[in-house]
């Protein structure tokens, strides 16, 4: 059973790619790297996707898919960064009102960092082909205010990401995708 976190590596061709989508391969990398720094070993698998060509047309996600598909009861849920990585405030969730409300159960260890919303829809490319035959899906919510200011510029670099506020998102992805891997039953459909 897999509980995927995931990011795409592509960028716009007039920029660096470091907000877009840089930030969100790494706080996934991120992720699994706090999990195995801290020793921790959940009962399912948590598996790292650094998609590719999503700005080309989500090449790489339909090709996993396609990979994959047949093992799609395995899947836990699908998790993807695409929308910056500035301050968070919660994430998106796809999926029945069961599973919402674990995942809002879920967001309530996020407390002390004040990020414990649960939107409606999760949204990302490269999951939607998951989120559309049913698999949870999750995606980062966080400040947008100044995503277009870089989204698809020359300004995408470095420089815009905040490594505080990239901390906060990190750890937002890890809790959420380490309790959801470690809990005794898989989410709901």
């Amino acid at each position: 059973q897999i509980v995927l976190v995931s990011g795409h590596l592509d960028s716009w061709d007039v920029g660096q790619g470091a907000m877009d989508d840089g930030g969100g391969a790494f706080i996934s990398w991120e992720a699994l790297s706090l999990i195995k720094n801290l020793g921790l070993r959940p009962k399912r698998t948590l598996r790292l996707v650094l998609w590719t060509a999503e700005e080309q047309g989500g090449i790489g996600a339909k090709q996993y898919y396609q990979l994959h598909k047949e093992n799609i009861s395995n899947f836990d849920i699908v998790m993807e960064s695409d929308e910056g990585t500035f301050q968070p405030s919660g994430l998106g969730f796809t999926g029945n009102a069961k599973a919402r409300d674990i995942v809002k159960e879920v967001m309530t260890l996020l407390q002390p960092i004040n990020v414990t919303d649960v939107y409606d829809n999760a949204d990302g490319t490269d999951i939607d082909y998951w989120m559309r035959d049913g698999v949870p899906g999750a995606s980062l919510r966080d400040d947008l205010s100044k995503y277009f200011w870089f989204h698809h510029s020359q300004g995408d670099t470095m420089t815009v990401q905040d490594p505080n506020q990239m901390n906060l998102c990190a750890a937002v992805w890890t809790v959420v995708s380490y309790v959801i891997a470690d809990m005794e039953e898989m989410l709901p459909r």
